[in-house]
């Protein structure tokens, strides 16, 4: 299995409001991939941080395999919900992808 996080931090200027309603768009955009996308067994969108935090928005996603994970970087679904709800309003994205061996 391969995970996918990442993690997102919402460009400078916005409103609370405004935040929240990006976060909420991330995550009812992206969780609603699942069961669309071949290869995707599992896709979480954190939204609700802990003070102690610098990032707003993680993403935590699991993959059959990598070849998977490289289907769905280019798959219509996900490229209309990142050109739509996630990158117009990002600052900073970091990512890691792994091979998960023994569990998630």
């Amino acid at each position: 299995m391969v995970k996918h996080i990442i993690l997102w931090k919402i460009a400078d200027g916005k409103s609370e409001e405004e935040k929240q309603k990006i976060k909420e768009g991330v995550k009812t955009g992206l969780e609603g991939l699942k069961g669309k996308i071949p290869g995707l067994l599992d896709i979480r969108v954190q939204i609700d941080s802990l003070a102690s935090s610098n990032a707003d928005i993680m993403l935590d996603s699991s993959f059959e395999n990598e070849e998977a994970l490289k289907a769905y970087a280019v798959h219509p679904e996900h490229v209309k919900v990142a050109d739509d709800n996630v990158r117009p309003f990002m600052d900073i994205r970091m990512c890691m992808d792994y091979e998960s061996r023994g569990g998630i």
